[in-house]
């Protein structure tokens, strides 16, 4: 059975790069948002059992994304891709939630360990 993947980025050249790094043969059905508020109505519609997430976004970023999956209560499983690689933002989502950070951008090699590493491959 498929997993609903979420990627939520609102830069369609990142959308597209998370896309392309994905294992080949994973068994996902991938759902794209372009904003905080698109990703967060995708999750509710069970869109998103696993998100990758990138913080700096319009309408919602990240940070508000992730505060609602926690106060909502919402099952999703979430990595961050994002550029902001200060300490205090990779601290900040692991406190409100995210399984992991990745830097952008995005590599296939960093993201396949990753997924292995917490058994989501």
């Amino acid at each position: 059975m498929s997993i609903p993947l979420l990627i939520c980025d609102d830069s369609n050249m990142a959308r597209k790069q998370v896309l392309r790094s994905l294992p080949e043969g994973w068994d996902v059905e991938v759902t794209f948002a372009t904003n905080g508020v698109e990703g967060l109505a995708a999750i509710r519609a069970g869109k998103g059992e696993m998100v990758f997430l990138d913080l700096t976004m319009p309408e919602m970023d990240g940070y508000g994304v992730l505060e609602h999956i926690r106060s909502e209560g919402l099952k999703s499983v979430v990595i961050v891709i994002s550029a902001d690689i200060q300490p205090e933002a990779r601290d900040r989502v692991r406190k409100l939630g995210a399984l992991e950070f990745i830097q952008k951008p995005i590599n296939g090699e960093k993201l396949m360990h990753t997924l292995k590493e917490f058994g989501l491959l």
